[in-house]
Formats: C-alpha cells, structure tokens, sequence
C-alpha cells in the first residue's frame, strides 16, 4: 500500500536568507536503502554547503549529508557522498544554461517524501550581498515596529 501526500523530513533554512531564490523544481534523487530508512525515521539532514552541478548532462548533489541508519547491517554509505538528482533532459539544459550565463547557483531547499518516493526540491538562486541582507532585516524591522504601534494605538 503506497502513502499519500507530502511529509517535509528537512528544511534549509540559511537558503531564503542568503539568497534570492529564482525558480524552483523538485527532482528525484538516488538513495541507498539505508539512507531512505535514515530519512524516514527522521535522523539528522544537514544542508550545509551543500549544491548542485551539472555534469555531462547529469545533475549532481553535493554535500548533503544524511546521518546513517544506525541498524544497518551492511556498511552505511559517505554521509557526504555526491547524489545523482533524477530531472528531465529539458530541465538540466534549462539550469546549465541559466548557471553558465547568469551566474547563478543551484542549492537544495528541503527533502521530503511524496506519495513513498524521495524528492528534493532545487533551486535557481542568485547570492545576496551583505548589503542586501542588512536592508531586509531593516525593513523587517520596521514593519513589525508599525505593527507594533498599530496594536497599541487601537
């Protein structure tokens, strides 16, 4: 019996504050056994420094380490080995060309599962100066100050 719906296992949080985030697309990945049982008991993702590249029309993931499943009977996998991401021809042409002319990067968002099967969604980003980030917290700021202010005015 397959599962329904969809279930967040890990969330890159620095993501959406280091960089503007462009497009997005969900691809597959390939995992070991292991490493789908690691996810589903919900053991320790880590998004950190990790990316994708595209090589020889395949796109790779980097750095995305997934904690092994601690009753393995065999060997467990790199926690940081490089993962094959399954996306159609058209999708990796559309992101070597947008990566290659733009400048932009490819990272991971979040893994989850839907309907049984692992996906990761990716994104098309473009990095943030410093001076990009200091203006969104101002902004921030300043609108939950006028909130604020809203509440205690009424």
């Amino acid at each position: 019996m397959k599962k329904t719906g969809e279930f967040t296992v890990a969330f890159n949080k620095e993501a959406k504050a280091e960089y503007e985030i462009i497009e997005t697309y969900e691809a597959g990945i390939v995992l070991e056994g292991s490493e789908v049982k690691a996810l589903r008991n919900k053991q320790t993702v880590s998004f950190k420094d990790s990316f994708v590249r595209i090589e020889n029309g395949e796109a790779w993931l980097y750095n995305l380490y997934i904690a092994p499943y601690r009753y393995a009977t065999l060997k467990p996998p790199d926690p940081l080995r490089k993962r094959k991401l399954l996306l159609h021809k058209r999708e990796i042409l559309r992101l070597l060309g947008k990566v290659q002319q733009k400048g932009f990067t490819i990272i991971p968002l979040r893994v989850y599962f839907k309907n049984g099967k692992v996906k990761v969604e990716i994104a098309l980003a473009k990095g943030k100066k410093t001076y990009d980030r200091r203006e969104e917290l101002r902004e921030r700021d300043i609108k939950r100050q006028m909130e604020r202010d809203l509440k205690n005015w009424r």
